[in-house]
Parts: C-alpha cells; structure tokens; sequence
C-alpha cells in the first residue's frame, strides 16, 4: 500500500447538503478516513438543469477537491451519477465512483419480485442510468421511475419532519405510480432523500424496501479503496466542510443528515474559481 496516499483524505461532494447522508454512512463504515465534503448549496439543485450545465458544475466540484489532495472522488449525487460522461470521470487522477451502480446493486439482491421503483431528481429520471444498471444485474427486472422534482428543495429547507403535511401530500403524489405498479423495492435515487424516508416508507407501505443510495455507496467506497491499496492507517478520521452559499444552512441542517457523526468545521468557497484539467486519457 502507499502509505502517502493512503493517509491523503476522500472527496465527497453533492448538489447541496444530501451527500452528508452518505458523508455518515462512510464515516460509520471508515471511522480512520479523513473526508472532505463539499456541497454546492448555492446552486442546489442541480436535478432541473440541463446536461451540459450539470457536468460543468460537477467537474468544478471535482476540481475543487482535487485542490485538497484527496485520494479519491465520491459523487454522493444521483444527478451527477447519472449524467457525468465516462470520458470524464475515468481519466480523473484519482478513482471516482458515483452512487447509481451500488444502489442497483443493493435493490437487486433485495427484491423478490422483480418490480423495483426508482425516485429522483428530473435529469436522473431521464437518464435512464438506474433502469439501465438494474438490467444489466436482472434483464428481466421491471422498473418504474417517476421524477421528484421537489423533494430536494424541500429538504434542503428543513421541510422532512415525518409529520410534515406539505412533504407527505407531495410524496403521495409523486409516489402514486411507484405504488400502482407493485414494487417491493424502492431506490431512493438521491441522497437527500433517505431524511424523508419515513414519510415514504409510510406511502410505500411496509413491505417495500427501500434502498439507500448513501449508504450503498459507502460500502462500495470501501470496497474501492480496499482494491486500491487506499485504505487508511488506524487513527480517528476527520471532516472538512465546504459550501458555495451560506453556512448558517449548513450549521442549521448538518445535525439532521449527520446524526452522532455531526461536528467538523464549515467553510464557504467560490467554487466558480476552480476549472479541471483531465489526465491524458
């Protein structure tokens, strides 16, 4: 192993404060990593923006955690996941890994049936990288997915208490297809939305399982690493947190999608002033 490189930090960034669900799971499952988190909160979200607006965004994350020296790059993005070309993230300096192949993976192993659902942001929706990652694990899977354009600004603005009037009547419009078609297992194919899993596994009913997409993608992060010689040496990992906008949001929320791994400094950058530059392919 390269104990350099080893000891260097994870970058993990998302459209705004969603990635800090799997921020935690990793923080569970690696409690000797350092991370450091960025999360563009204010150009949250980025579910609603077209393609080309999407990779520019993510490519400037990326470089912005590449400035910190990281040993490898998460998309704790369904959005990003979805839609960052292959000829980006595999000519990065470091591995990367998004979050729709692991959760496909998950929903895969848990279903019965067949019949999974997906939920997520418009751009992931209509990317078809959920369907098209299940099929490639089950053929003969047959997948719903409906966009939820909402759930994001909604959590980002505090609005997932499990008693929530708005949130719930949303959830039970977006849901209604989900439900109608029988799924067993649902991916919650953002990570901001595992803090309003209780309001959907309410909808849903309590037969169907639902994946999250946080926590999939940590125990693949692992995995990753542990292939790549990366994992760090025994010690108490630390967290670095970075936003674009406000951190009185973050200082507000971060206790919510963190649970007992919240604490860590927060700071702002502008993440306008950071351009990538890929490796030769």
């Amino acid at each position: 192993m390269c104990e350099n490189a080893a000891r260097r930090p994870i970058g993990v960034f998302d459209s705004g404060l969603g990635g800090l669900t799997a921020v935690r799971e990793l923080r569970r499952l690696l409690p000797c990593e350092d991370i450091v988190y960025f999360g563009d909160t204010g150009r949250v979200p980025y579910g609603t923006r077209s393609p080309s607006t999407i990779v520019e965004y993510a490519k400037q994350d990326i470089a912005f955690l590449l400035s910190k020296r990281v040993k490898a790059v998460i998309a704790a993005c369904g959005t990003v996941s979805s839609t960052l070309p292959a000829h980006v993230s595999s000519n990065l300096p470091v591995p990367y890994m998004g979050v729709v192949e692991s959760a496909a993976e998950a929903a895969v192993l848990a279903t019965h049936t067949g019949r999974i659902g997906v939920i997520g942001t418009p751009a992931t929706v209509s990317s078809g990288s959920y369907p098209a990652a299940i099929r490639k694990l089950s053929p003969s899977a047959r997948i719903t997915a409906t966009a939820c354009p909402l759930f994001v600004p909604l959590v980002e603005n505090g609005y997932f208490d499990e008693h929530n009037p708005v949130t719930r009547l949303v959830a039970q419009d977006y849901l209604k297809d989900v439900k109608a078609a029988g799924v067993d297992t649902l991916i919650l194919g953002c990570t901001h939305y595992p803090l309003i899993a209780p309001i959907i596994s309410s909808v849903m009913g309590p037969d169907v399982t639902l994946i999250d997409v946080g926590r999939a993608a940590a125990q693949r992060a692992r995995r990753m690493l542990e292939r790549a010689g990366l994992l760090g040496p025994e010690g108490r990992g630390s967290v670095e947190y970075y936003v674009s906008d406000s951190t009185e949001q973050f200082d507000r929320l971060a206790h919510i999608f963190l649970g007992e791994y919240a604490g860590g400094s927060v700071q702002r950058i502008e993440i306008d002033s950071y351009t990538l530059t890929l490796a030769a392919p």
